[in-house]
């Protein structure tokens, strides 16, 4: 009789408190989640920022200077414009804000001149500014930046200030160039920091979610795992942003003569970028997999618990030495390890979801081969290695054969055991 009134008395008010409970602990994580994703956005522009006010003063000053503009506006609205823009898109954004500023001030000008100022008269030169730059052929960058500069000439110039439109094309040209100079010299990025930067929040949370599902496995917990999963696309988001990190780091190393030295690295990285985000849509299917195989009751050794672990490790080591710009062989141990004992969990014996589980550790681990450089078929011919037990003899060879091609064709990329050695 005390089981039947507990049992009623957690119905539905305690029901309800609890479930209230429960979603305010998730929207507790979910803030702290979301202030450190805003806190790392902040730091990753940092010097976004800083580089953006040096080129605004920069192009002022030049205007100023060169020109004896008192009152530049064109000039240090280009040199932000040019920082702002995409990154790995800088020549071509300065190239456009040059057209677009041309474009807008002969627009905003002839209409000044033949139908003076007015709300009217700032519609229609914002539309023939719009239209005429799409019929050029311009860009979203281009339309915008002609619309922009023909408000100003409409708005803000006096029409008093006569014959300056050339002056105001080099305005924009001393400011882009002022951004560029910005980038080069003055204030160039660490390509490879930028990167790494942009890769760690991608990359770090999957590393969490294999090892909150390595963790939901050991502990048969399907919610864990569904927690994980869930949170896994956030990962998507962060992508872009690493691609884009990617095209900016490849225009720096090209532009700033002090970051040549981080092409080798770097382009260790590019060539990376591939598998890594193959790696992120298979661990997706992994997880999925395995919350499943909770749910649905079906075996799961302990050794697919600790090959999903292995793989959260590999791809932790992977970020650790591109970011470092070292040959990552430490993550292809370990991926290797993970194929491994996935090989020895299928020997136990898994049901349907369970062999999905152990079929994605071996395609996401072979991604991560491949990302640390090995080739297609060399990657296939060591995991089948692994899985079929011979995890550490397939990982020994693997370091064999990468030191072996190393000596032949020197890198850029010092290997991690050198890298250990020179500390």
């Amino acid at each position: 009789m005390r089981s039947v009134r507990e049992t009623v008395a957690k119905t539905p008010l305690d029901v309800d408190r609890e479930r209230i409970a429960n979603l305010a602990k998730e929207a507790k994580k979910r803030s702290r989640a979301t202030v450190r994703d805003r806190w790392h956005a902040v730091q990753f522009n940092l010097v976004l920022a800083l580089q953006a006010s040096v080129a605004a003063a920069l192009a002022w000053v030049g205007s100023h200077e060169l020109l004896g503009n008192p009152s530049p506006v064109f000039a240090p609205i280009s040199a932000i414009g040019t920082l702002a823009s995409s990154v790995g898109q800088r020549f071509r954004r300065t190239i456009e804000l040059i057209l677009g500023v041309a474009v807008g001030i002969g627009l905003g000008d002839a209409l000044v001149l033949g139908a003076g100022t007015g709300p009217w008269q700032l519609g229609l030169i914002v539309f023939l500014s719009i239209v005429v730059t799409i019929f050029l052929g311009g860009g979203p960058a281009v339309v915008t930046q002609a619309a922009a500069t023909a408000v100003l000439i409409v708005t803000v110039t006096p029409q008093s200030m006569q014959n300056i439109e050339s002056p105001r094309v080099i305005d924009a040209l001393i400011g882009g160039f002022a951004g560029l100079v910005v980038i080069a010299l003055v204030l160039p990025l660490n390509p490879l920091r930028v990167v790494d930067r942009a890769a760690r929040p991608a990359l770090g949370r999957l590393v969490e979610e294999l090892s909150e599902t390595a963790e939901a496995l050991k502990g048969r917990n399907a919610g864990r795992a569904q927690a994980a999963l869930d949170r896994l696309r956030q990962v998507e988001d962060h992508m872009q942003g690493f691609v884009e990190a990617l095209e900016g780091g490849r225009e720096t190393s090209i532009l700033a003569p002090v970051r040549w030295h981080r092409r080798g690295a770097l382009t260790q990285y590019v060539e990376s970028a591939e598998y890594i985000e193959h790696a992120v849509h298979n661990s997706g299917t992994l997880i999925r997999r395995a919350v499943t195989a909770l749910e649905d009751d079906e075996p799961v050794p302990e050794e697919m618990a600790t090959a999903v672990a292995l793989l959260a490790e590999s791809v932790r080591l992977l970020r650790k030495d591109l970011g470092l710009g070292v040959r990552p062989e430490a993550a292809r141990e370990q991926a290797l390890q993970a194929i491994g004992q996935a090989g020895r969990a299928y020997a136990e014996g898994v049901g349907f979801s369970g062999s999905v589980v152990i079929a994605q550790v071996r395609t996401t681990g072979s991604d991560v081969l491949r990302a640390t450089g090995i080739e297609r078929t060399e990657a296939n011919r060591l995991v089948r290695r692994a899985a079929g037990g011979h995890a550490g003899e397939a990982s020994d060879e693997a370091l064999k054969d990468h030191r072996e091609r190393a000596s032949d064709a020197p890198s850029d990329a010092p290997s991690s055991e050198a890298r250990s050695a020179r500390k």
